[in-house]
């Protein structure tokens, strides 16, 4: 039996610790063209090395504490773009607004139609747990209202803002809909969440049939998750400015920034989720993508009501018109996908759909 290589020869040692060297040597330096590519290149192997290591703690802990562990890192890696982009003060007021909107619909329909598409491509018919799916899209459907919605109606501020107390009551509702939702998850009802594979077993796997592993490696893993994640926030200030510039040359509107760091910190996770729907197991894509959607509005826009305390300028949370249609549309077909606890390619390619019209509508609005 070959034996395994050191840690410390892999890339998810090495990515860390170089977003940090890179960190150090540009972190407050205006950048060429050259060294702006190679910082994009560190942040995403950090973003990478960032899951991988939340893949490694979570086989540790176990599913579906695995997916929350991912979906918290991601969200994580997601809230310090946010918070850093919004500092720099530059078109900032609907930044949270756009983020957490693209995050929830390339997960609810990105992630989740790829799953689909990919599960059902290689079996025909895929099943999940319809309940804890269903509990999930229904907390998601509750925050994104609450948070997303409800700012476009309320009179209190002017414009699609809420006002003090009204930010408060939604950071303190987010967070206990989030916590609500997490205990059911991982204590009473964790069966709602395991994969559902009624005629057959999941196709062999490496990952799948591993042995968990030791205390000692999950520990190094988490010590590297944590380096990983500063690395991601301190070079996403570095090239801040670089990416609202690149979405000014490209003529795209000041929002697509959004739809940017929404793709660039899911992309881990979509990959997550494609796996395992391959392997039969799209219960745990479900968990992961919305899980992801949750945990992006639930935390998020906690931090940022505290953010808010020293950040100048208005905090625009509402959504616009063409937003709105978009989420309606995504909460009524995730209900009819979901409610059956099977689909097939139809199911996938429908939500494929409906991604593609975001991303189309973000950029010629």
């Amino acid at each position: 039996m070959a034996q395994e290589r050191p840690a410390a020869l892999t890339w998810t040692t090495s990515a860390p610790v170089l977003a940090l060297v890179g960190l150090a040597l540009t972190w407050g330096r205006h950048l060429p063209i050259v060294v702006v590519l190679v910082v994009a290149v560190l942040l995403v192997g950090a973003v990478l090395a960032a899951v991988h290591h939340a893949e490694v703690v979570a086989h540790r802990v176990g599913e579906p504490m695995g997916s929350l562990v991912l979906a918290v890192a991601v969200t994580i890696i997601e809230v310090a773009l946010i918070v850093t982009l919004m500092a720099s003060g530059k078109d900032s007021e609907s930044l949270a607004r756009d983020t957490v909107f693209a995050a929830v619909m390339i997960t609810c329909n990105g992630i989740v139609g790829l799953a689909l598409l990919v599960g059902s491509l290689r079996h025909h018919t895929v099943t999940f747990n319809a309940e804890g799916t269903g509990s999930a899209l229904a907390c998601v459907v509750t925050l994104a209202t609450v948070c997303l919605v409800l700012p476009t109606f309320t009179t209190a501020a002017p414009g699609p803002e809420f006002s003090g107390s009204q930010l408060t009551f939604a950071a303190v509702a987010s967070l206990a809909v989030y916590g609500l939702f997490v205990f059911n998850q991982t204590v009473k009802h964790r069966d709602f969440f395991l994969p559902v594979v009624p005629d057959a077993t999941p196709e062999p796997d490496s990952e799948t049939h591993a042995e968990p592993p030791s205390d000692r490696t999950a520990l190094i893993s988490l010590g590297l998750l944590l380096v990983s994640l500063v690395g991601v926030v301190g070079l996403a200030k570095v090239a801040s400015p670089s990416i609202e510039d690149g979405v000014d040359a490209l003529g795209l509107p000041p929002t697509f920034v959004g739809v940017v760091i929404a793709l660039l910190v899911l992309l881990p996770e979509t990959l997550a989720a494609v796996r395992a729907a391959r392997r039969n197991m799209v219960q745990t894509s479900l968990n992961l993508a919305l899980g992801s959607a949750m945990a992006s509005i639930g935390l998020t826009i906690p931090v940022i009501a505290v953010a808010s305390i020293w950040l100048d300028g208005p905090l625009h949370l509402g959504l616009e018109p063409t937003q709105l249609v978009l989420l309606a549309m995504t909460v009524a077909v995730s209900v009819l996908t979901i409610v059956p606890g099977r689909a097939t390619r139809l199911q996938g390619g429908v939500h494929l759909v409906l991604a593609a019209a975001f991303v189309f509508l973000a950029a010629n609005p």
